[in-house]
């Protein structure tokens, strides 16, 4: 089948322009760019009909495969105005973990360079929704999902592939402040052999119960335990989660069940590089109470795309409370985030080469 290049991307202009919205007032995931891009695949084409066209609605048959069966996997990113570019952060990363996660969900792969190559040509239609204010970026969502009309369980024939870009606000209006966390042990997010470590829809509105519990109980997110044992932690709410004991820091390993972040390994690669100790492994809830108990747990915080780091002021689980750092954000987690975020927006060395530039 032909590979696919730039030049095979028919761009359609919108005619009617939307006015910039507020860069003080975004929200999250609610405002949305003039244009997207979108790509089909058949069994007989492979990936054909790339086009970048104005941000509409879809026209799905109530038959919709996936609508029934969830047959949907996405990706999340962002797009930053640094030094007077538009900036990419290891979008590499991110498309290749939709191709694992294709891989779980029997969809198609995609040409990862392709890929990256129809989300450049996209940015340089919208680039003027890029917002510049302190802590807002475009939040960029890949997604592909079945798009038979058939209501039968089987892998579809005909997939869909598009991007859609949201000017998004700060995460934090106030600067980092710690959540406080519920530690669910009835329901579980995974298990070894699912789809944990895919970035399936599906996982995500499995966890939505948990959510909802967390905030009958007065707490903002989940930390869910395995599914085998209930007893070793894997993630806080969507994020991937590290704990500082005694010095060192602390994330569950990938086991199959864990979404491997890119946010993630970006951190892990980060403190490396400053010369601290970082150990991947099993951890159960029990370690870190005692830890807690003798005065070695000194932060804890999520990690993902959206929040860059979201530090954790307390834990509960219905009986015993554990009170982070004195319920405020530790000195680690505001050090990680600053460096973090200053590479991505070019104001600090980036020894890594992660920053990648739109041209």
């Amino acid at each position: 089948m032909t590979k696919l290049e730039a030049k095979d991307i028919k761009v359609t202009l919108t005619k009617n322009p939307k006015e910039k919205p507020d860069q003080n007032n975004l929200g999250f995931g609610k405002i949305f760019t003039d244009h997207m891009f979108t790509m089909d695949w058949t069994e007989e084409k492979g990936w054909h009909n790339p086009e970048i066209v104005e941000y509409a609605p879809l026209s799905l048959s109530p038959a919709n495969i996936t609508l029934h069966y969830g047959q949907s996997i996405f990706e999340g990113m962002k797009a930053y105005i640094a030094n007077g570019e538009a900036v990419l952060f290891r979008p590499q990363e991110n498309f290749r973990r939709i191709n694992n996660s294709a891989e779980r969900l029997a969809l198609p792969k995609l040409d990862e360079e392709f890929a990256l190559t129809a989300l450049t040509e996209l940015l340089k239609v919208d680039k003027d929704w890029i917002p510049t204010a302190e802590g807002t970026s475009l939040y960029v969502r890949p997604f592909m999902f079945g798009a038979d009309e058939f209501l039968g369980v089987k892998p579809s024939s005909h997939v869909k592939f598009m991007i859609i870009l949201s000017p998004s606000g700060a995460y934090f209006k106030g600067g980092l402040q710690p959540n406080k966390i519920f530690v669910e042990d009835e329901y579980v997010r995974a298990v070894r052999g699912g789809t944990g470590f895919a970035k399936a829809a599906g996982n995500y509105a499995g966890s939505l119960i948990g959510q909802k519990k967390a905030e009958k109980h007065g707490y903002a997110q989940t930390l869910w335990l395995d599914g085998v044992e209930q007893k070793y932690i894997e993630e806080v709410g969507a994020m991937n989660i590290f704990f500082k004991v005694d010095g060192k820091y602390l994330t569950p390993e990938l086991n199959g069940s864990i979404l491997p972040g890119v946010t993630r390994d970006s951190i892990i690669k980060l403190l490396r590089h400053n010369g601290e100790t970082v150990e991947e492994r099993k951890i159960s809830i029990e370690e870190i109470y005692e830890a807690a108990d003798k005065g070695t747990l000194e932060e804890i915080f999520g990690t993902g795309t959206a929040a860059v780091i979201s530090p954790v002021g307390e834990l509960f689980d219905g009986k015993k409370k554990v009170v982070v750092n004195g319920g405020e954000t530790g000195e680690s987690s505001k050090k990680i985030y600053e460096q973090l975020t200053g590479i991505q927006l070019g104001k600090v060395e980036d020894p890594f080469n992660w920053v990648y530039v739109v041209k």
